[in-house]
Formats: structure tokens, C-alpha cells, sequence
């Protein structure tokens, strides 16, 4: 795989491990971590949470802008990106458009939301707090479009997810 690939899902479902994971396995890669630009604002920050206002929207689509152009600048300097963060819903099809770079791969990680809490509770950081996995699985089954490979990776190890992907690169293609 070269160009960028964008690896999303709910919270938990295994972005970071299976990107990370990705990226070690392609010859030149980068792995930009969508949340890193959130984190960057220091004060004034909002994040997106049910009923978000039109600021926290703005910072949203402010590190989706971030992240696609970090992309695009890795991909120009000859790396393959691999771009990880939350994009549900039509936010989905936004970040796609704001990414120039080709080829475009979306690999959309559900695994079955019993499958998310149960990960949810063994890790250190806590995602949930304002969602319920219940909420934002339901939003992101229901409300985002079907673009790129989408995944159960309930019963898949990272090795084998990455294998998946790998597999699946051409479904994956979206430009």
C-alpha cells in the first residue's frame, strides 16, 4: 500500500494498535494520530461530545484538516501515511474529500460493541464518558456510509486485521 490510508472506527475498537501495526509493516510509512491535534490546543478547547456546539464542530473539523494535510505532506515526501482518528457519520466523506493524495485507502475497524467494552475496560485511557459504546456504534452503523473496507475485527488479533487489510487493499481503494 502507498498514498494514505485512513484507518477509523469507534473508540476502542483498535485504531492506534492496528494503524501502529500497519505502518510497521509497510516499507516507508508514517503513522499521523488524529487525537495528537486535539491534544495540541492547550486552552479554549471543546471537545466533541453529544450535543457539541458549533465551536467544538469547528475544532473537530480543525484536526480532520490537520491530519489530511499531514498526510498529504508525508505521502508528497514519499511515505505512506496511515492516518488514525474517529470519523463517523458524514464526517466520513468530508475527510476523504479533504485529502488530495492518491490512492485513498478507508478501512473502517466494527467490531461488535460487546467486543469494544470489553477492551474498553482493560485499557489504561478511558474514551467513554459522554458516549456509551452502545451510541456511538449505533452512529457509526447507522450513520456513516460505506465507504473503504469495513471490518469485524471482534475475533481477529492486530496481526490478523493487518493481514486483512493488506488482503483487502483493493476494497479499501476508495479514489
Amino acid at each position: 500500500m502507498d498514498g494514505v490510508v485512513l484507518v477509523t472506527g469507534i473508540m476502542a475498537a483498535g485504531k492506534s494498535t492496528v494503524a501502529q501495526a500497519l505502518a510497521e509493516r509497510l516499507p516507508r510509512a508514517a503513522h499521523v494520530r488524529g487525537d495528537l491535534f486535539r491534544r495540541m490546543i492547550v486552552s479554549g478547547r471543546e471537545d466533541y461530545v453529544p450535543g457539541a456546539g458549533a465551536e467544538a464542530e469547528a475544532q473537530l473539523r480543525l484536526r480532520h484538516r490537520l491530519s489530511a494535510e499531514t498526510a498529504d505532506a508525508y505521502a508528497r515526501a514519499g511515505f505512506t501515511a496511515v492516518v488514525q482518528d474517529v470519523v463517523l457519520g458524514e464526517e466520513l466523506p468530508a475527510f476523504v474529500g479533504l485529502l488530495r493524495t492518491r490512492p485513498l485507502y478507508v478501512v473502517v475497524l466494527a467490531p461488535d460493541p460487546e467486543t469494544v467494552a470489553a477492551r474498553e475496560a482493560g485499557r489504561a485511557k478511558t474514551g467513554y464518558g459522554a458516549w456509551t459504546v452502545g451510541e456511538l456504534d449505533g452512529g457509526l452503523r447507522a450513520g456513516t456510509p460505506r465507504l473503504g473496507l469495513w471490518l469485524d475485527t471482534s475475533r481477529l488479533t492486530v496481526t490478523e486485521t493487518v493481514e486483512a487489510i493488506l488482503a483487502g487493499r483493493e476494497r479499501a481503494r476508495v479514489r
